[in-house]
């Protein structure tokens, strides 16, 4: 009875701060309601984020005022064709001991030791660079010269990227891409928000952002998300939702066969239900439900899919199979 009394007040901690946090950000971002939204919902569940958006937008800010919202350490990585891992890892230095004469290697921890990474413009860095994310992401360390080394905790990678502009970027390889938990696609401002915009970027102002949030209250609410109930319908949706991507399984639907090349992984699974967990703690409620998964798939999936040239000259992009997918998939 003590757990569940402490996990009600937890929830109600948790949509406090968001409250605040969504608060914070309104002093410099303006709209992005559904952008921020998803961006809570995965860092609350430990996700890393992949904001996917033309230039202008305002994703570079959004990330360094939301990392302000945090009593954490941040680093941003601007990333470019030069880029090399040990830039974003860090490297073993030659240090003398200039009493004793002798000398010894030291490792000199590079930016991505920070709770709160920023990685500007990803696809500008070629896949070797890229790589040196990999076991930071998923295994929370980083491996330099037979030794590891550990990350702090709570760590995230949010990364911006500009899927318009080809010339001097790299795709993300799939097993990168795989590594984020959403794929976060930042839109256009509509008329009145452009026009808040334009009147309150063009004038002088003192934005400051108040930190909400530190990093033991983060791992608590964390540890709650992962501790939330599923049904076994849920989970079986989210199940069948990921295989329904799959053209080789019995469950893709057969006329989506041909637009899809491969299909999500059991990482895409998880991630549904750690996703639709933390929308459902955001809103309040003990246990997510169906429709939480459905809301999970676009960010979950989109980034996940790897259409066929038929896809591609059907004009179908990933947002659109996602869409046929929920269309056709049932329990």
């Amino acid at each position: 009875m003590n757990q569940s009394i402490s996990d009600v007040v937890l929830v109600e901690k948790i949509q406090l701060a968001a409250s605040g946090i969504r608060t914070e950000l309104a002093k410099r971002i303006i709209g992005q309601i559904a952008v921020i939204d998803d961006m809570l919902a995965c860092l609350m569940a430990g996700g890393h984020c992949l904001l996917i958006g033309v230039p202008g937008l305002a994703k570079t800010t959004l990330v360094q005022s939301l990392a302000q919202c945090f009593n954490l350490k941040f680093n941003r990585i601007q990333f470019t064709p030069d880029l090399m891992p040990s830039d974003i890892t860090g490297s073993e230095i030659l240090y003398e001991d200039r009493g004793g004469g002798g000398r010894e290697f030291k490792f000199v921890k590079g930016p991505i030791f920070s709770n709160v990474v920023l990685a500007d413009e990803i696809n500008r860095t070629p896949p070797k660079t890229q790589s040196a994310l990999l076991q930071a992401m998923q295994e929370r360390e980083v491996t330099s010269s037979g030794q590891t080394f550990p990350l702090p905790s709570p760590f995230w990678v949010l990364a911006t990227q500009n899927p318009i502009e080809q010339e001097g970027t790299y795709p993300l390889p799939e097993a990168q891409q795989d590594r984020f938990m959403f794929s976060i696609e930042v839109g256009y401002p509509d008329a009145a928000e452009e026009l808040e915009i334009a009147r309150t970027t063009t004038a002088p102002r003192n934005a400051t952002i108040s930190p909400i949030l530190d990093g033991s209250s983060i791992e608590a609410f964390k540890d709650l998300i992962w501790r939330v109930p599923v049904a076994d319908s849920v989970l079986r949706f989210a199940v069948t939702l990921a295989r329904s991507t799959r053209p080789t399984d019995a469950q893709c639907p057969a006329a989506l066969k041909e637009f899809i090349t491969w299909g999500a992984g059991p990482r895409a699974s998880q991630f549904l239900v750690l996703a639709a967990k933390a929308y459902a703690v955001l809103d309040g409620r003990p246990t997510p439900d169906i429709p939480d998964i459905k809301r999970a798939a676009y960010p979950v999936l989109r980034h996940r899919l790897v259409r066929s040239f038929h896809a591609e000259t059907e004009g179908m992009d990933a947002n659109a199979l996602v869409k046929a997918l929920l269309d056709t998939c049932k329990l």
